[in-house]
Formats: structure tokens, C-alpha cells, sequence
């Protein structure tokens, strides 16, 4: 769940508190066909007087919503389906990109309780199932695993949608440097728990970022420490080989989906050796290094690094085939979902 659809799901929270009186909608992209703005799951939520937060198309739809909303017959369902772009003509009124289609579950009366449980949950990093029985209104909450697909089952006798809300990415930064301190704020802004680590004094001292958790620990205990998982990456970033080379050790060989090192071509070159030799690390194992890390995009300021990082990052999640100039391609893992060509 990323923070836009907090962003709606705190907001909902606020309204129910502070105006009660007050009616609205939650709107959940259910399913998806060719260019879509927003991915199925996303989140919008519209209130009576034409508030709107969060976003199901990136703009294209929200207009014709608020106009829905204004009307009485809009309010006398608990749920329904909506589709947009199912023609040309459509596409072309709502000015939905390539030909896409969308379609929505509105719920006009969402359950209170429920949706303050899941955000409890989402605050305890617990991953949560939330089934919508379209027929009643009525939402289940379940356990579940990051990764689980949204169900969309619109045909059935017992018509439901099942959305995966819950923790979000995490990123263990060994090094709190300039680097880091651009890197930082830019990966919270895309969901990631920052979490950075550095056992030299001097640099945690002139930390200030607030919302990071900055350790003190060695390189290699922080990632044991951090057990690292699907939704996990992982960069070195001190450029000191006795602090890098510990953290890769134990990050190499765990299910983090994304693991880089700061330094040039030839110093990544040596760093794999010493892996090789001193420490036996299989190639398989170093292949997985992102090093040099960060997209070749000319970068050398510090914001131009964590940019090129960012985008590594981004690009290794979503799972796309990223080719530099003289290199040869590799096939990116979208947390632990292999691409196809």
C-alpha cells in the first residue's frame, strides 16, 4: 500500500472524526485494461460536498465522480461498478491514455471500524486482506502475505474484491553521508522505512532527518538485525571497503530484492574479487550486486547519485530490463516475480 492511499485512508479517518454529518465515498480501482494511470488497488475517496483525496486515473475520472456524487441516486446503493472507457468515445471524454479502461467499486457507506483497524494494522507492518462482499457491504479483514494478489471476482454468485494493504518497502542505507541524506527523504516519499546504519560517531552526529531509524551498529550485524525480505533493499554507501564489503557479505546472500555499492567500475571489479576469494561468494550470489549502483546517468552531485539510485531501485522493483551503454542486459526481479522479455 503506498502513501498516497494512506493519504486517502487518514483522511477518511479525519472526516468520520471531524464531519461526521458528512457522506462519502471510497472508490477502489478494481481492474485494469491497457494504459492506466493508476494500478488496480489504488485509491480515491469523495465527499458529498465534492472533496476529493487520492486519485483512481491520475485526473481523468475525478471530475465525472464529483459530478456523481452530487446526485441522490449516487448515495442509494451501498456499492457499485463503474467502468470507464469501455468505447473510443469514451476514452477520448475522459481522456484516458492508449485505449485504457478502467474499472471502480465505489462504496458509498465504507465501514468505520473497520477501516480504523486497518490502519492500526498497516501501522503494526502487518500485511492485511481486505474483502469487500459487494452484495452486503460488508468487509473482512484477514491476514496476509506481501505479494498476494488483489481478487477481482465481479461475476460470481458472491461478488467480492480483496485488496493487499500493509508494509511497505524498507531500505538499510550503510553510511550516513552526504549521499544518504539525499537518498533518505527521496526513498520515504516512495514508501520505503528508512533505516540507516553507521558505526563512526562523527557522521551520526551531523544526522538530522527526522522519520529514519539511524543505528550504530556493524555493517554486517545491522542486516542480520534487519532481516531483510522480498520488499527489502539494501546499499552501501560509505565507500570504505572494511564497513561495504561487511554489509554485502550478509546482504548478497539474503532475499533482499535489491543490493548496490557505491564506488566505480574498477573498484566494483576488486570488490567482487576479494568476495570471491576471501570470502567465497558464489557468482550467482555476485551477480546480484547493483555496482556501480544507480542508473549511468552522468550523475556526480550527491542528489544526482540518490536520484541515480532511486531509479535503480524503482526500475528493480517493477522488474523491467535495464541495459547501460556496453552492457550486457540483465533480467531485474520485481520482489521476488521474474520479468518476462
Amino acid at each position: 500500500m503506498d502513501s498516497t492511499d494512506i493519504q486517502v485512508l487518514d483522511t477518511v479517518l479525519e472526516w468520520q472524526a471531524l464531519t461526521p454529518e458528512r457522506r462519502y465515498a471510497l472508490i477502489t480501482v478494481a481492474a485494469t485494461w491497457g494504459s492506466s494511470p493508476r494500478p488496480p488497488g489504488a485509491w480515491a475517496a469523495i465527499r458529498d460536498d465534492g472533496m476529493v483525496v487520492g486519485s483512481v486515473s491520475g485526473g481523468c475520472i475525478e471530475d465525472d465522480l464529483i459530478l456523481r456524487v452530487r446526485d441522490a441516486a449516487f448515495w442509494s446503493k451501498r456499492t457499485a461498478v463503474l467502468q470507464y472507457g469501455g468505447s473510443s468515445e469514451e476514452a477520448q471524454r475522459f481522456d484516458i491514455p492508449c485505449g485504457g479502461k478502467l474499472e471502480l467499486v465505489v462504496e458509498t457507506a465504507p465501514d468505520a471500524a473497520s477501516l480504523r483497524l486497518l490502519r492500526l494494522r498497516i501501522a503494526d507492518g502487518l500485511a492485511t486482506a481486505r474483502t469487500l462482499a459487494l452484495a452486503s457491504g460488508n468487509v473482512m479483514l484477514e491476514n496476509a502475505a506481501m505479494g498476494d494478489p488483489l481478487v477481482w471476482k465481479p461475476t460470481d454468485a458472491n461478488a467480492r474484491l480483496t485488496t493487499i494493504h500493509g508494509p511497505t518497502l524498507r531500505l538499510l542505507l550503510i553510511g550516513a553521508g552526504q549521499i544518504s541524506s539525499y537518498l533518505a527523504p527521496m526513498a520515504q516519499a516512495l514508501d520505503y522505512r528508512v533505516t540507516v546504519c553507521d558505526p563512526r560517531e562523527e557522521y551520526r552526529l551531523g544526522w538530522k532527518l527526522p522519520g529514519v531509524n539511524l543505528i550504530a551498529d556493524m555493517p554486517d550485524d545491522a542486516v542480520t538485525a534487519f532481516v531483510p525480505d522480498a520488499r527489502s533493499a539494501i546499499v552501501a554507501l560509505t565507500h570504505d571497503p572494511k564497513l561495504d564489503d561487511m554489509a554485502l557479505l550478509e546482504a548478497l546472500r539474503s532475499a533482499a530484492f535489491y543490493v548496490g555499492a557505491l564506488g566505480s567500475r574498477a573498484n566494483t571489479a576488486k570488490r567482487k574479487q576479494r568476495l570471491r576469494e576471501h570470502f567465497d561468494m558464489s557468482e550467482a550470489e555476485l551477480a546480484r550486486l547493483h555496482g556501480p549502483v544507480g542508473l549511468p546517468i552522468g550523475s556526480r552531485t550527491p542528489p544526482e547519485i540518490a536520484l541515480a539510485i532511486l531509479a535503480d531501485l524503482t526500475a528493480t522493483k517493477n522488474g523491467v530490463y535495464l541495459v547501460a551503454a556496453g552492457d550486457t542486459p540483465h533480467r531485474a526481479v520485481a520482489l521476488g516475480h521474474p520479468t518476462t522479455a
